[in-house]
């Protein structure tokens, strides 16, 4: 992933909790596979309306050239990791209507992080560290 100081919804970036990064890796070959997981909060926009969303990061990677330093959140999300799947989401606020979980106290759980996300658009959220993306940065035109 790559960490980004300017947010761009349209570089799909995500906001991170560092302490619920956590992964396993073992030999593969010459190379090392990583699977592991994140919380994390992230921003979409769909048909013009800008929704907050809370879930999980599938982190994976099956030909890393050397083993990841597994105690350092930052080493994990800076791997040459995949992200072609995104996040895995738990819970979306547009400002109007929540979709998610149907148990009424993560619904508040959920909805305390996602209206303070939404009505500070587009800020980092407090405790997350960010905005990591999977995307390849764009070289020059």
């Amino acid at each position: 992933m790559i960490r980004e100081d300017k947010f761009l919804i349209s570089r799909k970036p995500f906001a991170v909790d560092l302490p619920t990064v956590t992964g396993t890796q073992h030999p593969r070959g010459d190379r090392y596979a990583f699977s592991g997981t994140a919380d994390a909060l992230w921003f979409r926009r769909q048909n013009g309306v800008t929704r907050a969303c809370i879930g999980t990061l599938k982190l994976w990677s099956h030909y890393l050239p050397k083993p990841i330093n597994l105690d350092d959140p930052h080493n994990i999300l800076a791997a040459d990791l995949d992200g072609r799947y995104g996040g895995d989401c738990q819970g979306r606020w547009d400002g109007v209507r929540y979709w998610g979980a149907q148990e009424p106290e993560v619904q508040e759980q959920h909805l305390a992080i996602l209206r303070q996300m939404l009505n500070h658009y587009p800020a980092l959220p407090a405790g997350y560290d960010g905005w990591w993306t999977f995307q390849t940065p764009k070289g020059p035109s």
